[in-house]
């Protein structure tokens, strides 16, 4: 069985073949993937009129470079699976247009996948990972804690209520002058600076809630910055690192806390995983590691290369939901805001909205969605 995915949400256009053969072994057949860096630097983050207009003059050619990689035509896909939010609505609309013509030309099943469940997934296919599992969801559109319970099973423990983590990284290298993506560059000025010389908060830290909230550190960035102006390499090390530290323990302390809303809706988590493009920093892997040990869990972190956005993800999740007999008509439409725990699986639909009624209200507070 095999699976072309199409992924287009944001900055990166993706084509990929996933496939499981006779004895259930999955595997990558190819994995194309174009960034648009270079187009959005400039103007220090992603411009979704650049991005969409990027993914039009490239999509086709990513396509026939999957497939030519994985050696095969379209007559050998089973399906083609397409992001189709949440996302940058103008990309979002590029890629799920494209699957839904191959579908209709070639007479293959569609599928509609929401982008944060195929980050939700992607442990399933790099290391097998059973049901139920935490998920620690981190990039630059989203942070979210989720009970991932199975396909198209979803319980959102927690989110952010303001900015996503990635943002914050992105914002932050933004303030102290560093090329984009800051991310990448915070993390390699931390590692030469003092994470102790400026005293950050720790926002939400305690609570039994698992949400995040990153606004006000990113604020008192910004005025720390301001006080030792005009700021030195050290200053802009040393606030890296501060910034990163304080990241670090807040995310630890939120995922202590979502997995404790865990219990109330899944038990104990087979796992506890992290995806999503900051997952690649160093230190958090590190971070989570430590804390997955100590609760006796199995810390599950795909490669970076299937942590930031990528059309093998799309694809797995296909596949997930082709192997279940779901599938979706070419009505799908393109979503800009895609709750994942409103993301149901044909089979569990009718009792779906029960088992998201059955999480305590002390627990989990309705928060709304954050788009890319």
């Amino acid at each position: 069985m095999r699976v072309l995915g199409i992924e287009s949400t944001c900055d990166e256009t993706a084509a990929a073949v996933v496939e499981v053969d006779g004895n259930g072994h999955s595997s990558i057949l190819s994995n194309a993937i174009l960034s648009q860096i270079a187009q959005h630097a400039a103007y220090g983050g992603v411009v979704p009129e650049i991005a969409a207009r990027a993914h039009v003059e490239v999509i086709d050619h990513l396509v026939a470079r999957a497939l030519n990689e994985a050696g095969i035509t379209l007559d050998n896909i089973d399906a083609i699976a397409a992001a189709a939010g949440p996302g940058l609505i103008g990309g979002v609309i590029v890629g799920l247009t494209t699957a839904k013509a191959l579908a209709l030309v070639t007479g293959k099943p569609f599928i509609a996948i929401n982008h944060l469940e195929a980050h939700a997934l992607t442990p399933r296919l790099t290391d097998n990972v059973n049901f139920p599992y935490l998920l620690l969801l981190v990039s630059g559109g989203h942070t979210q804690l989720v009970a991932v319970r199975g396909v198209g099973d979803y319980v959102r423990l927690g989110t952010t209520i303001d900015d996503a983590i990635g943002e914050a990284f992105d914002k932050t290298a933004k303030m102290l002058g560093l090329p984009y993506p800051g991310g990448p560059e915070v993390e390699k000025l931390a590692l030469r600076g003092d994470p102790e010389r400026f005293a950050l908060p720790r926002p939400l830290k305690g609570r039994a809630v698992p949400d995040f909230s990153l606004s006000g550190l990113k604020t008192a960035v910004r005025i720390e910055g301001e006080r030792v102006s005009p700021l030195s390499g050290t200053d802009i090390a040393d606030l890296c690192a501060s910034f990163q530290a304080a990241i670090v323990d807040v995310i630890i302390d939120r995922t202590r806390a979502g997995l404790r809303a865990f219990e109330a809706v899944a038990g104990r988590p087979n796992a506890l995983v992290v995806a999503g493009g900051v997952a690649a920093n160093g230190a958090i892997r590190a971070a989570l590691h430590q804390l997955a040990t100590k609760t006796g869990l199995k810390l599950v972190t795909p490669p970076p290369a299937l942590c930031t956005d990528n059309g093998a993800m799309i694809a797995w999740a296909g596949l997930e939901r082709l192997r279940l007999g779901i599938t979706d008509d070419l009505t799908a439409p393109a979503r800009a805001r895609w709750p994942l725990d409103s993301v149901k699986g044909q089979i569990m639909a009718e009792t779906a909205d029960e088992q998201a009624l059955s999480v305590p209200a002390d627990l989990i507070e309705p928060i709304a969605e954050q788009s890319v």
